[in-house]
């Protein structure tokens, strides 16, 4: 054997001399409490924090590092960014208003001189603030004094760090300082190389990877910063690795699990309704349609993903799926999140059935007692094949007598439990086709990392006759013209759409509430025209009959919440005002002024916005500037990162630690290659060959991982 990387050969005597290092995983399962410093209630603080082992600990990565390197307050010139040590020697502070920012300004200083202190949009920092209390603060010096960029308390010099070395630092809560878990980080820093290796060893060495251990340590104390890239190369492409291995095992888990209907080649029944459409399909329909062809098929259970533009014809995918199981004597069922949503989607089968008059019923919360006992007695025994519904669905009481597809809408609203059982009603031993439909469209590199077990058809192509829809952001100042312009359309006997952020005027949540505005346009710019109400309190007969007067254009204005977000058709609606767009998610927008532009008169989107900050500004501006939704999914990605892309961060979304999409993306489908090749080669990542690479997927994301991730 020759020595690590030299020529020399080595006898025995040295080999046998040599230090050897076995791994002991289990030491990083140890309690926090072992560690100094850590007694019940701090431990009880770091675990609420998500760090309960001495393995959590060294996998917290820094979000960053600071140069240790402080200087002295007076030796900092205006212009210049720094790190100081500063004592708080004003009284403690109170958060105040200077236009738009929210500003909190103490006097700190050192032994060379004061300044003052401000940090910007962070009123809770006054609390800390207290006379006298030590703090490391980073920041610009100016002529005015000294803006805060980063800062935490300080319980003074550290002698035991070199002040050429960079200091982690790392996320927390109220309760836990970050001088603490760097405290605890550096009693821990030991057991890294115990750390397990769970990259396949012939993997690690053809792309040059650094031992993991090596990686934790560096990560968090690095001894310069050029050490940092390869550390972080190495864990965010493990974490992206067993993120990806989890998805591909959960995909092919599900698939052989059960066997699935074959429905066999298309028949008479969909060949008609083909034929009676009174449009051509898009070139993506067409698509649709093959690939849905080709699972249904195969014997294992479809579980397809279908992404579609506003308006780009998901419907009649759906319809076409349902059809085929309808042939294939199978009963097939469309779930929806809400009434609203489910009736517009009955309403829509009745148009796209109307030719073949193809039975189907409506079932909902609403359904009255005896219709709902028709139906179901109807359904248990085979006499109707296509059913359209709520949650009201997946009540034990319904019952299938052969369920063998199931069409989910936005889905992501749905729970895992939810999916689950409905998936659960199909013929026994047997599981059912699913397809899945959003309206969001989703980045790639979001796909895979949220939907990565499902395979994925998106729809690009608008049906012909849809217009753009001209989107424009409108200042306070330009209000008056642009209700001017919304008049001028409802005199062409056009009509529109008023949608608020809120349902009822609140103290809490400030903003346009839709009763109130609905009342105020009636009195105001709209009093010469008829303004509807619709929100999501109403009864469920109020909200049809507000719709169905709308639609048969008994009212020329609706002013509504999201509710009117997804399957309101109306073809005469051409023009959207959104209030408060600032709220609002750049997907939701999107979905909002999909409303529009469905018939054959240019339509136009107006977005007001209240108090909104730079980041929304940028949010409104890509709306504005751009229709595609899969190019403004991605332009929103790349303003808010993997965890926001749909507005508030869902649970089921990975959180990775170091990774970052979508600046990570190349890393991404390096990751998912590298899994697909070892899935290839091995037939199953549970082989023995690669070691513990399963088990340390399930660690790392959690044993809720098996579960289908929403959106």
């Amino acid at each position: 054997m020759r020595s690590f990387a030299g020529q020399r050969e080595l006898d025995r005597g040295e080999l046998l001399a040599a230090p050897v290092h076995w791994p002991r995983p289990s030491v990083l399962e140890v309690g926090l409490s072992a560690l100094k410093g850590i007694g019940p209630k701090t431990a009880e603080a770091a675990a609420a924090a998500g760090l309960r082992t001495v393995g959590d600990l060294l996998f917290h990565i820094p979000r960053r590092h600071r140069d240790l390197r402080i200087r002295q307050l007076g030796e900092v010139q205006p212009g210049e960014t720094a790190t100081v040590q500063v004592e708080v020697q004003g009284s403690q502070p109170r958060p105040f208003r200077r236009g738009r920012l929210r500003m909190v300004s103490v006097k700190v200083g050192d032994a060379t001189g004061h300044v003052r202190a401000t940090w910007f949009n962070q009123p809770w920092v006054a609390a800390k603030l207290i006379p006298g209390a030590a703090l490391l603060i980073t920041g610009k010096r100016s002529d005015k004094g000294f803006a805060v960029s980063e800062w935490e308390v300080s319980d003074g010099p550290r002698p035991d760090q070199s002040p050429e070395g960079l200091v982690p630092i790392h996320s927390t809560t109220e309760n836990i300082r970050r001088q603490q878990i760097r405290d605890w980080v550096e009693q821990a820093i030991a057991l890294a190389p115990n750390a397990l290796e769970c990259l396949p060893s012939e993997l690690r060495a053809r792309r040059r990877l650094v031992g993991i251990g090596d990686a934790l340590s560096v990560v968090q104390f690095p001894k310069d910063a050029d050490e940092l890239e390869p550390a972080y190369e190495r864990l965010g492409f493990e974490e992206l690795f067993l993120h990806q291995a989890l998805l591909a095992t959960r995909k092919r888990t599900h698939r052989t699990a059960r066997p699935a209907p074959r429905f066999g080649k298309p028949g008479d029944l969909v060949a008609r309704w083909l034929d009676s459409l009174p449009f051509e399909p898009t070139g993506d329909q067409l698509k649709a349609f093959d690939a849905i062809e080709s699972d249904l098929d195969c014997g294992e259970p479809m579980q397809r993903l279908l992404m579609g533009e506003v308006g780009s014809g998901k419907t009649v995918v759906a319809v076409y799926s349902m059809l085929r199981a309808l042939e294939a004597g199978y009963q097939a069922v469309l779930m929806a999140p809400t009434e609203t949503l489910a009736e517009q989607h009955a309403i829509t089968l009745g148009k796209l059935l109307a030719e073949e008059a193809t039975p189907f019923a409506l079932l909902t919360g609403s359904t009255p007692a005896p219709r709902r006992r028709e139906t179901l007695d109807r359904l248990a025994g085979n006499e109707l094949g296509l059913l359209v519904g709520t949650h009201a669905l997946i009540e034990p009481t319904v019952r299938f007598a052969r369920l063998g597809l199931c069409v989910v809408d936005e889905q992501h609203r749905f729970g895992v439990s939810q999916r689950r059982a409905l998936d659960e009603k199909g013929v026994e031993g047997m599981a059912p086709h699913v397809l899945h439909m959003t309206a969001t469209p989703i980045p790639r590199t979001l796909s895979l990392t949220a939907y990565g077990d499902l395979d994925t058809t998106a729809l690009h192509e608008l049906p012909a006759g849809r217009q753009p829809v001209t989107t424009q952001l409108v200042e306070e100042h330009q209000r008056s013209e642009a209700f001017e312009f919304l008049r001028r359309r409802l005199r062409e006997g056009r009509q529109a759409f008023v949608v608020c952020p809120l349902v009822t005027e609140s103290e809490k949540q400030p903003g346009k509430a839709a009763e109130v505005e609905a009342e105020r346009l009636r009195a105001g710019e709209l009093r010469e025209f008829r303004v509807g109400l619709l929100h999501g309190q109403m009864a469920s007969a109020e909200k049809a009959e507000a719709m169905r007067a709308f639609a048969a254009r008994e009212t020329d204005v609706l002013v509504s919440t999201t509710v009117i977000e997804v399957g309101i058709d109306v073809a005469n609606a051409t023009v959207m005002v959104i209030e408060g767009a600032e709220r609002f998610g750049v997907s939701q927008l999107h979905q909002l002024r999909g409303r529009v532009g469905r018939g054959e008169h240019p339509s136009q989107c107006l977005l007001f916005a209240e108090e909104a900050g730079e980041p929304a500004r940028k949010r409104l501006a890509a709306v504005a500037g751009e229709g595609d939704g899969f190019k403004l999914a991605e332009i929103d990605l790349e303003l808010r990162g993997e965890g926001e892309i749909l507005g508030t961060r869902q649970s089921g979304l990975p959180r990775f630690a170091v990774a970052k999409l979508p600046e990570d993306g190349a890393v991404l489908m390096e990751a998912r290659r590298e899994v697909l090749e070892l899935l290839r080669r091995h037939g199953s990542l549970s082989d023995p060959a690669l070691g513990p690479l399963l088990d340390a997927a399930h660690r790392r994301f959690g044993t809720g991982a098996a579960d289908p991730i929403p959106l």
